[in-house]
């Protein structure tokens, strides 16, 4: 298996390369050069396996499909030490929770930060420890997050030997639990650092970085944000265990609403489908910063400046650059690097949007990819938080709420639609507060960590001072 990147460099590398080094040189996102195909025996094959041996070893078989540098014992390893009952909560990992009428929620939000992103990030932190102790390397990890993904990434990495991470977030925009989390690390291979500015503002922040392509070798700089074709992979496990749980036969297909403002939630679903998973539709639930909804309505994909970036109460969703969307385009174009580079490349960074409404390739998102989309406000997913509590004696997120939302206006009669939970209520107690008048409960762990000392940089959103502070602090 050989990746290439959206942008046009076909020269194809190996897994281990890719992991540790994020972007591509020409600034592109790394794909498989074809998706692998899974056929009805091996999806039979791997239902018996989810049943029988768990996630950890669905995990790796899928895994093995795109992973073909590390051994396959040791892969198994990795995959068995990530993937535990003790860590994640249970032994389906995913477990599938009903709603009503072919309406389901899948938990990914049992693992240590509480949120969908440690899926990932525990592995990706297993496997960045792997491949550094093989080769006797080091790797400075620099992120950006609008909340969940920088706990996610620091609790994996935290005492990891060979690696630092510097993270970056929006000052003041995500909650006071989600900030606690963070800034409350006090490990010396960990760094946050609070940008004046949005979610955006931190991504363009570690993009430019990434493009340092001297600065990056330099100072052996990765990633952990979607755009890291790994943390991607690992998503891809769940919709497999996801279908299985909500079917019985590979005859049956399903749909997923996916809440999201970065798109790679979503796009591993795009990957699953592609595999052959016999998914229907992928729907993209947005909030008001409504970007990807646009998109799949209109054509045109158009971001928006910091100042037309709203600050909601699903805050991990306020985003309006989706880098992980580039993928999509990719394939969207018949794999076009030239016409990606020109779009993501040039258009973006000259007018700040692109239109597709008039390729022919468009009428294919829904067509031959199976993307719709829909938006929830504010007051919807208060309604949606409270109906869900009154109704069913469960408590949702405002972004899994963002999702039900979404997902009720998009159910078929007789296909089971699957909502992707995004975090634990606890997270945003006060949007809970708003909806039903008391907070969620509050693991024991986590008890009092808004008042614990806090461990935090402010800076403006300068790539200047970004390098200076790396070289720094770096290993």
């Amino acid at each position: 298996m050989k990746y290439i990147s959206t942008r046009g460099d076909q020269s194809g590398k190996h897994f281990c390369e890719i992991l540790l080094e994020g972007l591509a040189p020409d600034g592109g996102l790394y794909l498989p050069q074809a998706y692998p195909q899974v056929d009805g025996d091996t999806l039979s094959r791997w239902r018996a396996v989810y049943r029988d041996q768990g996630y950890a070893e669905l995990a790796f078989e899928i895994l093995s499909l795109y992973i073909d540098d590390i051994g396959a014992a040791d892969l198994r390893e990795i995959c068995q030490k990530t993937y535990t009952a003790k860590v994640f909560g249970s032994d389906e990992i995913v477990p599938l929770r009903h709603l009503e009428n072919g309406l389901w929620l899948e938990a990914l939000s049992n693992g240590p930060t509480l949120a969908f992103k440690d899926m990932a990030m525990q592995l990706l932190g297993n496997l960045f420890e792997y491949e550094l102790t093989r080769r006797g390397a080091q790797l400075n990890i620099l992120g950006a997050t609008s909340g969940d993904t920088g706990s996610a990434a620091e609790y994996a990495m935290r005492g990891k030997k060979g690696i630092r991470v510097f993270m970056t977030s929006p000052l003041g925009r995500m909650s006071p639990f989600q900030q606690a989390q963070m800034f409350s690390l006090m490990d010396e291979n960990i760094h946050n650092i609070a940008i004046d500015g949005v979610f955006d503002d931190c991504q363009d922040l570690v993009k430019a970085v990434s493009n340092d392509l001297e600065f990056k070798r330099k100072y052996k700089i990765g990633t952990v944000n979607s755009i890291n074709w790994a943390r991607l992979l690992a998503q891809v496990v769940y919709y497999f265990a996801g279908y299985f749980q909500a079917t019985e036969s590979n005859t049956q297909k399903v749909s997923f609403t996916v809440p999201s403002g970065n798109f790679g939630n979503v796009c591993a679903g795009h990957v699953a489908r592609m595999m052959g998973l016999p998914i229907a539709r992928l729907v993209v639930a947005t909030n008001e910063n409504d970007v990807l909804d646009e998109f799949f309505r209109t054509g045109v994909y158009r971001v928006r400046a910091s100042a037309d970036t709203h600050e909601t109460s699903s805050p991990s969703m306020d985003i309006s650059k989706a880098s992980n969307f580039e993928r999509f385009v990719f394939d969207l174009l018949g794999r076009d690097g030239a016409r990606v580079r020109s779009l993501f490349g040039d258009a973006l960074a000259r007018v700040g949007e692109f239109d597709l409404s008039a390729h022919p390739a468009f009428n294919q998102t829904t067509r031959r990819y199976g993307f719709e989309s829909g938006k929830s406000m504010h007051s919807d997913r208060l309604a949606t938080i409270k109906d869900t509590f009154e109704r069913f004696g469960m408590m949702i997120d405002p972004h899994t709420a963002d999702g039900v939302k979404v997902a009720r206006e998009h159910q078929r009669p007789g296909l089971p639609m699957i909502v992707l939970e995004t975090a634990l209520p606890i997270k945003f107690a006060a949007t809970m507060v708003e909806a039903f008048g008391r907070e969620p409960e509050r693991p024991a762990r986590f008890k009092g960590i808004e008042a614990l000392p806090k461990r935090v940089t402010r800076m403006a959103a300068d790539v200047a001072a970004i390098k200076a502070y790396i070289t720094e602090h770096c290993l």
